[in-house]
């Protein structure tokens, strides 16, 4: 039953893929069950021209109801954290490994979040391939635990990579293979942190190491 419900990404995905078709064709993605119970398919948001990749989890409840990735408080941290470290927003693409958002039940009006597993990454991951192609950007900020997972396997630790310059890893292929990744944790985890303004300095500082690499890049 699950080879049923979990195909994968790849029939969706345009054989020449645009920005424009890409954002469209995720709007019939049947790749894996999160489709059934979301608003929208949330594609990348940015220029083809980006030199860094922003990689995340997957979308948030604001985010399945706009269909655009972070527009909700997480995307609203990572501003800020791009603005203090250097980085222009307009040179950033902004995505997710998982393309639906995964949710279980409401608080109040809001649905509440729920990880997405190791098959969804799996599922969508011809999205991310495929967004790669397009963009071909310079370099990779991972945003997060998943994010990290999905290209470096199950052994990847946020807290012992962040900040560190890892080169792409071989198992992922891609025709033109970004230059160097930098982790980081993800913005929403500032917003649960005890100590939010060290926990945004963090992210600051890691997201200044790209800064950085793009500066060397540019």
């Amino acid at each position: 039953m699950a080879d049923v419900e979990r195909p994968g990404a790849q029939a969706w995905v345009p054989q020449r893929p645009s920005l424009r078709s890409l954002r469209a064709a995720v709007q019939e993605c049947r790749g894996c069950e999160l489709w059934a119970d979301a608003t929208h398919g949330v594609m990348g948001r940015g220029p083809r021209a980006a030199r860094v990749l922003l990689l995340g989890e997957q979308p948030g409840d604001r985010e399945d109801r706009e269909g655009e990735p972070f527009v909700g408080p997480a995307g609203a941290v990572l501003d800020r954290a791009l603005a203090e470290a250097g980085i222009d927003p307009g040179d950033t693409f902004r995505t997710n490994v998982v393309k639906h958002f995964r949710w279980r039940g409401t608080r109040g009006k809001q649905r509440i979040h729920r990880g997405p597993s190791r098959v969804h990454v799996a599922a969508c991951g011809p999205w991310l391939v495929a967004e790669l192609a397009v963009v071909r950007p310079v370099g990779v900020v991972l945003l997060g635990g998943t994010a990290g997972t999905s290209l470096y396997g199950t052994s990847f630790r946020v807290g012992e990579s962040r900040g560190r310059v890892l080169d792409w890893p071989t198992s992922f292929e891609t025709a033109r293979p970004p230059e160097w990744v930098v982790p980081t944790a993800h913005p929403s985890a500032v917003l649960r942190a005890d100590d939010r303004d060290a926990a945004r300095a963090a992210l600051v500082a890691d997201l200044r190491v790209a800064a950085d690499l793009l500066g060397g890049s540019g």
